[in-house]
Protein backbone atom coordinates (compact mmCIF):
# COMPACT_ATOMS: atom_id res chain seq x y z
CA UNK A 1 0.00 0.00 0.00
CA UNK A 2 1.32 3.44 -0.88
CA UNK A 3 1.67 6.34 1.50
CA UNK A 4 -1.51 7.85 0.05
CA UNK A 5 -3.57 4.81 1.04
CA UNK A 6 -3.89 3.27 -2.42
CA UNK A 7 -4.11 -0.52 -2.60
CA UNK A 8 -1.73 -0.99 -5.52
CA UNK A 9 1.38 -2.87 -4.43
CA UNK A 10 4.71 -1.85 -5.90
CA UNK A 11 4.99 -4.64 -8.48
CA UNK A 12 1.45 -4.13 -9.75
CA UNK A 13 1.89 -0.36 -9.96
CA UNK A 14 5.14 -0.72 -11.90
CA UNK A 15 3.50 -3.12 -14.36
CA UNK A 16 0.53 -0.79 -14.87
CA UNK A 17 2.93 2.08 -15.52
CA UNK A 18 4.75 -0.09 -18.07
CA UNK A 19 1.46 -0.77 -19.83
CA UNK A 20 0.84 2.97 -19.94
CA UNK A 21 4.24 3.55 -21.60
CA UNK A 22 4.49 0.82 -24.26
CA UNK A 23 7.82 0.24 -25.95
CA UNK A 24 8.26 -0.63 -29.61
CA UNK A 25 9.59 -4.06 -28.64
CA UNK A 26 8.66 -5.88 -25.45
CA UNK A 27 9.71 -9.34 -24.32
CA UNK A 28 8.82 -11.04 -21.06
CA UNK A 29 11.27 -13.04 -18.98
CA UNK A 30 9.12 -14.48 -16.23
CA UNK A 31 7.76 -11.42 -14.45
CA UNK A 32 10.49 -9.19 -15.89
CA UNK A 33 9.76 -6.93 -18.84
CA UNK A 34 12.49 -6.22 -21.41
CA UNK A 35 11.75 -3.10 -23.45
CA UNK A 36 13.27 -1.17 -26.37
CA UNK A 37 12.11 1.95 -28.22
CA UNK A 38 15.07 3.30 -30.19
CA UNK A 39 16.41 5.11 -27.13
CA UNK A 40 13.30 7.23 -26.43
CA UNK A 41 13.13 7.49 -22.61
CA UNK A 42 14.75 5.32 -19.99
CA UNK A 43 11.51 3.56 -19.09
CA UNK A 44 10.90 2.32 -22.64
CA UNK A 45 14.52 1.20 -23.05
CA UNK A 46 15.17 -0.77 -19.90
CA UNK A 47 14.24 -4.06 -18.30
CA UNK A 48 11.68 -3.76 -15.53
CA UNK A 49 12.98 -6.12 -12.85
CA UNK A 50 9.94 -6.51 -10.60
CA UNK A 51 8.96 -10.01 -9.54
CA UNK A 52 10.58 -13.32 -10.45
CA UNK A 53 12.35 -13.67 -13.81
CA UNK A 54 12.06 -17.45 -13.58
CA UNK A 55 15.84 -17.89 -13.72
CA UNK A 56 18.68 -16.69 -11.44
CA UNK A 57 18.98 -12.91 -11.49
CA UNK A 58 22.52 -13.02 -12.91
CA UNK A 59 21.23 -15.10 -15.83
CA UNK A 60 18.29 -12.74 -16.31
CA UNK A 61 20.68 -9.79 -16.46
CA UNK A 62 22.72 -11.53 -19.16
CA UNK A 63 19.48 -11.91 -21.12
CA UNK A 64 18.89 -8.20 -20.56
CA UNK A 65 22.28 -7.44 -22.09
CA UNK A 66 21.62 -9.71 -25.06
CA UNK A 67 18.21 -8.09 -25.63
CA UNK A 68 19.72 -4.60 -25.48
CA UNK A 69 22.49 -5.43 -27.93
CA UNK A 70 20.02 -6.95 -30.39
CA UNK A 71 17.96 -3.74 -30.37
CA UNK A 72 20.79 -1.20 -30.40
CA UNK A 73 20.31 0.23 -26.91
CA UNK A 74 22.39 0.32 -23.76
CA UNK A 75 21.68 -2.52 -21.29
CA UNK A 76 19.73 -0.96 -18.44
CA UNK A 77 17.78 -2.39 -15.51
CA UNK A 78 14.85 -0.51 -13.97
CA UNK A 79 15.14 -1.55 -10.30
CA UNK A 80 12.79 -0.62 -7.47
CA UNK A 81 14.74 0.65 -4.46
CA UNK A 82 14.47 -1.77 -1.57
CA UNK A 83 13.06 -4.55 -3.76
CA UNK A 84 14.06 -8.17 -3.34
CA UNK A 85 16.01 -8.04 -6.61
CA UNK A 86 18.09 -4.95 -5.85
CA UNK A 87 20.82 -6.77 -3.87
CA UNK A 88 20.99 -9.49 -6.52
CA UNK A 89 21.47 -6.91 -9.30
CA UNK A 90 24.27 -5.35 -7.25
CA UNK A 91 25.86 -8.75 -6.59
CA UNK A 92 25.79 -9.52 -10.32
CA UNK A 93 28.24 -6.68 -10.93
CA UNK A 94 25.87 -3.94 -12.03
CA UNK A 95 25.98 -0.34 -10.77
CA UNK A 96 23.61 2.60 -10.51
CA UNK A 97 23.83 4.73 -13.66
CA UNK A 98 24.62 8.09 -12.09
CA UNK A 99 25.09 9.59 -15.56
CA UNK A 100 21.64 8.71 -16.86
CA UNK A 101 20.42 11.82 -18.76
CA UNK A 102 17.04 11.78 -17.03
CA UNK A 103 18.54 11.16 -13.61
CA UNK A 104 19.45 7.87 -11.96
CA UNK A 105 16.63 7.91 -9.41
CA UNK A 106 12.93 8.62 -9.82
CA UNK A 107 9.91 8.87 -7.55
CA UNK A 108 6.63 7.16 -8.29
CA UNK A 109 3.88 9.35 -6.87
CA UNK A 110 0.18 8.58 -6.52
CA UNK A 111 -2.90 10.44 -5.37
CA UNK A 112 -6.71 10.46 -5.62
CA UNK A 113 -7.98 12.22 -8.73
CA UNK A 114 -11.07 13.58 -6.99
CA UNK A 115 -8.94 16.09 -5.10
CA UNK A 116 -8.06 18.10 -8.22
CA UNK A 117 -10.27 16.91 -11.11
CA UNK A 118 -11.96 19.72 -13.03
CA UNK A 119 -13.60 20.16 -16.41
CA UNK A 120 -12.37 17.38 -18.72
CA UNK A 121 -9.58 18.17 -21.16
CA UNK A 122 -10.07 17.68 -24.87
CA UNK A 123 -7.49 15.55 -26.59
CA UNK A 124 -5.67 17.18 -29.48
CA UNK A 125 -2.44 15.70 -30.79
CA UNK A 126 -1.62 18.85 -32.72
CA UNK A 127 1.80 19.61 -34.23
CA UNK A 128 2.20 22.19 -31.45
CA UNK A 129 1.57 19.54 -28.80
CA UNK A 130 4.20 17.24 -30.30
CA UNK A 131 6.72 20.05 -30.66
CA UNK A 132 6.41 21.03 -26.99
CA UNK A 133 5.99 17.61 -25.35
CA UNK A 134 8.21 15.45 -27.57
CA UNK A 135 9.74 16.86 -30.75
CA UNK A 136 8.75 18.87 -33.80
CA UNK A 137 9.25 15.81 -35.99
CA UNK A 138 8.43 12.81 -33.76
CA UNK A 139 10.03 9.49 -34.57
CA UNK A 140 8.04 6.28 -34.99
CA UNK A 141 9.23 5.24 -31.53
CA UNK A 142 7.98 8.47 -29.98
CA UNK A 143 4.62 8.14 -31.69
CA UNK A 144 4.30 4.53 -30.58
CA UNK A 145 5.17 5.18 -26.93
CA UNK A 146 3.06 8.31 -26.62
CA UNK A 147 0.06 7.52 -28.83
CA UNK A 148 -0.68 3.87 -28.01
CA UNK A 149 -3.67 3.14 -25.81
CA UNK A 150 -6.50 5.29 -24.44
CA UNK A 151 -4.55 8.54 -24.54
CA UNK A 152 -5.29 12.21 -23.93
CA UNK A 153 -3.03 14.83 -25.51
CA UNK A 154 -4.07 17.80 -23.38
CA UNK A 155 -2.79 21.25 -24.19
CA UNK A 156 -3.33 24.97 -23.76
CA UNK A 157 -3.00 27.30 -26.72
CA UNK A 158 -2.55 31.05 -26.80
CA UNK A 159 -2.59 32.94 -30.10
CA UNK A 160 -2.38 29.66 -32.00
CA UNK A 161 0.70 28.46 -30.08
CA UNK A 162 0.71 25.50 -27.71
CA UNK A 163 2.09 26.91 -24.45
CA UNK A 164 1.45 23.94 -22.14
CA UNK A 165 1.05 20.22 -22.77
CA UNK A 166 0.66 16.93 -20.94
CA UNK A 167 0.01 13.33 -21.89
CA UNK A 168 -2.31 11.04 -19.94
CA UNK A 169 -3.52 7.50 -20.42
CA UNK A 170 -5.92 5.31 -18.47
CA UNK A 171 -4.90 1.78 -17.48
CA UNK A 172 -7.48 -0.01 -15.35
CA UNK A 173 -8.30 2.47 -12.56
CA UNK A 174 -5.13 4.54 -13.00
CA UNK A 175 -4.52 7.78 -14.86
CA UNK A 176 -0.84 7.75 -15.84
CA UNK A 177 0.50 11.29 -16.32
CA UNK A 178 3.63 12.18 -18.29
CA UNK A 179 5.35 14.78 -20.51
CA UNK A 180 4.04 17.79 -18.58
CA UNK A 181 5.65 20.84 -20.17
CA UNK A 182 5.10 24.61 -20.07
CA UNK A 183 6.98 27.06 -22.26
CA UNK A 184 9.46 29.09 -20.16
CA UNK A 185 7.76 32.33 -21.22
CA UNK A 186 4.46 31.13 -19.75
CA UNK A 187 5.56 29.64 -16.44
CA UNK A 188 4.34 30.80 -13.01
CA UNK A 189 0.87 31.45 -14.40
CA UNK A 190 -0.86 28.35 -13.09
CA UNK A 191 -1.03 26.65 -16.49
CA UNK A 192 0.43 23.36 -15.27
CA UNK A 193 -2.09 23.18 -12.43
CA UNK A 194 -4.94 24.01 -14.83
CA UNK A 195 -3.79 21.35 -17.28
CA UNK A 196 -3.51 18.72 -14.55
CA UNK A 197 -7.06 19.53 -13.41
CA UNK A 198 -8.41 19.15 -16.93
CA UNK A 199 -6.50 15.91 -17.49
CA UNK A 200 -7.80 14.53 -14.19
CA UNK A 201 -11.34 15.35 -15.31
CA UNK A 202 -10.72 13.41 -18.51
CA UNK A 203 -9.44 10.45 -16.52
CA UNK A 204 -12.38 10.44 -14.11
CA UNK A 205 -14.77 10.33 -17.08
CA UNK A 206 -13.04 7.10 -18.11
CA UNK A 207 -13.21 5.42 -14.72
CA UNK A 208 -9.82 6.36 -13.30
CA UNK A 209 -9.64 6.95 -9.57
CA UNK A 210 -5.93 7.35 -8.91
CA UNK A 211 -3.22 9.46 -10.50
CA UNK A 212 0.28 8.01 -10.95
CA UNK A 213 3.40 9.89 -12.04
CA UNK A 214 7.04 8.96 -12.48
CA UNK A 215 9.28 11.96 -11.85
CA UNK A 216 13.05 12.36 -11.51
CA UNK A 217 14.14 13.24 -7.98
CA UNK A 218 15.91 16.38 -9.20
CA UNK A 219 12.69 17.80 -10.71
CA UNK A 220 11.72 19.56 -7.51
CA UNK A 221 9.33 21.99 -9.22
CA UNK A 222 7.20 19.16 -10.61
CA UNK A 223 7.32 17.23 -7.33
CA UNK A 224 6.14 20.35 -5.50
CA UNK A 225 3.20 20.77 -7.87
CA UNK A 226 2.17 17.13 -7.54
CA UNK A 227 2.36 17.36 -3.75
CA UNK A 228 0.12 20.43 -3.83
CA UNK A 229 -2.39 18.38 -5.83
CA UNK A 230 -2.43 15.70 -3.13
CA UNK A 231 0.05 13.21 -4.55
CA UNK A 232 2.56 11.46 -2.29
CA UNK A 233 5.57 9.26 -2.84
CA UNK A 234 4.66 5.60 -3.29
CA UNK A 235 8.16 4.23 -3.95
CA UNK A 236 11.34 4.95 -5.92
CA UNK A 237 13.35 3.20 -8.62
CA UNK A 238 16.83 3.58 -10.10
CA UNK A 239 18.51 2.69 -13.37
CA UNK A 240 21.35 0.18 -13.17
CA UNK A 241 23.91 -0.74 -15.85
CA UNK A 242 26.71 -3.31 -16.09
CA UNK A 243 29.85 -2.15 -14.28
CA UNK A 244 31.89 -2.38 -17.50
CA UNK A 245 29.69 0.26 -19.21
Amino acid sequence: MGQDGTVHDVDLLEHLCARAWPALVEERLGDWWMRAADGFTGRANSTLTTGDPGVPVAEALRATEDFARSHGIEPTAHVVIGSRNEDAVDAAGWRVNLDHPGGAESLVMTGPLETFAGSPARSDASPGWWELAASKDPTPAQRHVLATGEVCFAGIEEDGVTVAAVRGTVVEDLLHVARLAVRPSHRRRGLARRLMSELAGWGVERGAKTCVLQVAEHNTAAIGLYEELGCTEHHRYRYWIPSNH
